[in-house]
């Protein structure tokens, strides 16, 4: 990596400093919007065109960069430390997310960008983004908290996505594209974590049950707007085991730092619900292949046998300490493991590259079929 030239020499040469600037993120650009080769075997004659994400921190591929009002960002170093050029994104993560994963696989393309990417190029609208903000869920509320970019306006932002698409290369051509589009939804971890049992406002009014049924509601909402807007196929990611992250594990898992069973319960719940409304949604919309995803179970295997997929570390994450730190908790000054790869999380609330890759791998095995 050529290193940067410090603000003063940089003011005297402008520029050398926007060269070494164009070199840092040239690596990116030669990924963002070129197509590769399928990893997963799809049917004969099936077209994927495209990949549209709409969701949580865990598929932000930067689009809270510019929220200068949220403390969920992650533009800085050491986050994207192993990403194209080591240069971070806005990505939760040392590297790629689920979001470039799935499009990898399905050989749309390497990358996947944030519709807010500043390198965004034409054939992105062709070939999908993702509308994705950490901090947001299915529960208004939660979004509100975290000052992220509720599902709502993510869809606004689509509709708009779509706007300038059809601007592109037509209103045929648009809703062909749309129409063979893998939709992917992953949300609910901070409806649960955060709104519900770090705050005492929903959990006055709603037991467990009856939060899950709010969650439930706007997710169905939610999918049902994104069915009148042309989308028919989309997979409905669930709730991962929230209680194993490190963060909970240290916040409410006692002095051995045990898995917080109640929280796991209840993403269990909401879980079971959300499968059922899945199944009943794909049923009842005409055309559609809507998917039900079960993350908890591949994710826990990891977190529980971690030496059966190579790791060493499942406890905590790689950045820091590895107990708490997140975002603006994990920085430049907080050091990281000396191998991020013997690590299920990178920091103590998101799964490492190495870790995401294993788990999209496996989910597309298993379930490619049903949604291809």
């Amino acid at each position: 990596m050529p290193k940067m030239l410090s603000s003063s020499r940089a003011a005297m040469f402008p520029a050398a400093a926007a060269c070494m600037a164009a070199l840092m993120v040239f690596p990116m650009l030669l990924l963002l919007g070129r197509r590769c080769e399928a990893k997963v075997k799809l049917p004969p004659g099936t077209v994927v065109k495209g990949v549209i994400v709409f969701g949580d921190s865990i598929v932000d591929q930067g689009m809270n960069n510019n929220l200068q009002t949220t403390f969920a960002r992650c533009n800085y170093p050491p986050y994207g430390q192993d990403f194209a050029g080591g240069r971070p994104t806005g990505r939760f993560c040392n590297g790629k997310t689920p979001s470039d994963f799935i499009a990898e696989e399905l050989g749309v393309k390497e990358l996947l960008p944030a519709y807010f990417d500043p390198n965004l190029q034409p054939e992105d609208y062709k070939t999908g983004v993702s509308f994705a903000s950490g901090g947001c869920g299915f529960d208004p509320l939660t979004a509100e908290i975290a000052t992220a970019i509720p599902l709502t306006t993510q869809l606004n932002y689509f509709k708009e996505y779509k706007g300038k698409l059809k601007e592109m290369v037509g209103e045929n051509q648009t809703n062909y594209i749309i129409e063979n589009t893998l939709f992917v939804v992953v949300a609910g971890t901070n409806d649960v974590l955060n709104t519900y049992f770090s705050l005492p406002v929903r959990r006055i009014k709603y037991d467990i049950y009856a939060y899950a049924d709010l969650m439930i509601q706007g997710a169905a909402n939610f999918i049902q707007e994104l069915y009148d807007e042309g989308a028919r196929r989309a997979v409905i990611f669930g709730i991962p085991p929230a209680g194993c992250v490190p963060s909970q594990r240290t916040i409410a898992g006692g002095k051995s730092r045990a898995c917080v069973e109640q929280y796991n319960e209840a993403a269990q719940i909401v879980n079971s619900k959300l499968s059922a409304e899945i199944d009943y949604l794909s049923n009842k919309l005409p055309q559609s292949t809507i998917v039900y995803v079960d993350i908890y179970n591949p994710l826990l295997d990891l977190i529980q046998h971690p030496q059966n997929y190579g790791f060493e570390v499942a406890d905590r994450g790689c950045c820091g300490t590895g107990v708490i730190e997140v975002t603006f908790l994990c920085n430049k000054y907080s050091g990281t493991c000396p191998d991020h790869t013997k690590y299920v999380f990178w920091d103590s609330f998101h799964p490492t590259e190495t870790a995401y890759r294993i788990l999209v791998h496996q989910i597309l095995q298993k379930y490619i079929s049903r949604f291809i």
